[in-house]
């Protein structure tokens, strides 16, 4: 056994140099020579358009993400959302370019985008709220219903935006609690800004007795208007009996201020309202529930 695998080791250069000599012969090297040019000239021009594809491609998804980031920047659109969409551009671009590239030489590429299509359905899936709120968030940042530091009314709660995130939206309560509220229930549900305007309208309902003079209740409360220097005179304010009510004669009270001053003159006018009309002995309704005994005398 031993001597036949001398035989067999040393049987191995002569073949190897049998297969160089015949590599050698001219009309083996014409024939390969032949067979390289046949597949230069058939597979040459192919090669060549898939490289001419895959740098003009990649040239312009380059110029793709600087135009993404250029528009994106000048909007002011966050720099966390700028770096993560112009790299999601870029990358989607060159998948396209690989793909393309690949059908160029001739490479069946059906089963690659059926893969990457069953990838992305499967990841879609997975992902589907957090890529809801993604979404989300983005359309917020893009077209700004609300910036940090407004007042809000969205999604069950209200407060004040401290930070809007890719994926979630921070408020701060009036009473400092911190709310963390999903960015697809702000987006998915009607959104209240109380900051956006630079004024708003006070709205009080001032009750009244039946009995009371109301030529003096709308002098007083005219009086109260004037004299708070908060309340804009233009618009012009409006005080109008504007309901006939069951225990109370109702007046409402319209008047315009800066958004600053809402919740001041509002608490202020309350506390106003109520001292004037006391000093004038003008009542104001409460309810009452009168209550009747009636005693049952035994057979």
């Amino acid at each position: 056994m031993a001597q036949e695998k001398v035989v067999e080791a040393a049987a191995e250069p002569v073949d190897v140099v049998k297969e160089v000599t015949s590599l050698m012969d001219p009309d083996n090297t014409s024939q390969l020579l032949q067979a390289g040019m046949d597949l230069l000239m058939q597979y040459g021009p192919r090669l060549l358009a898939a490289i001419v594809i895959f740098y003009i491609g990649k040239l312009l998804s380059k110029w793709l993400k600087r135009l993404v980031t250029r528009m994106m920047t000048r909007a002011s659109v966050d720099p966390l959302i700028v770096s993560f969409t112009s790299s999601l551009v870029y990358m989607a671009m060159m998948v396209f370019v690989v793909v393309a590239t690949l059908g160029q030489v001739g490479i069946q590429t059906t089963s690659f985008i059926a893969i990457l299509g069953a990838a992305g359905l499967a990841i879609g899936l997975a992902l589907q709220g957090s890529l809801s709120n993604f979404a989300a968030g983005f359309l917020l940042i893009i077209f700004r219903p609300f910036k940090v530091g407004d007042v809000i009314e969205a999604a069950g709660v209200t407060g004040k935006v401290d930070e809007i995130q890719i994926f979630t939206t921070t408020m701060k309560t009036p009473d400092n609690k911190t709310i963390i509220v999903p960015n697809a229930k702000l987006s998915g549900d009607n959104i209240i800004n109380y900051s956006t305007q630079e004024t708003r309208r006070v709205d009080m309902v001032v009750g009244v007795s039946y009995d009371a003079d109301l030529k003096e209740v709308r002098s007083i409360l005219t009086d109260i208007v004037n004299k708070d220097g908060r309340i804009l005179k233009d618009p012009e304010p409006l005080i109008v009996v504007g309901e006939l009510a069951d225990s109370s004669v109702n007046f409402f009270v319209r008047v315009w201020v800066n958004s600053a001053d809402y919740w001041g003159v509002y608490f202020d006018a309350n506390e106003t309202v109520k001292l004037r009309m006391d000093e004038a002995g003008i009542g104001i309704p409460y309810p009452q529930r009168d209550v009747h005994l009636y005693e049952h005398k035994a057979a």
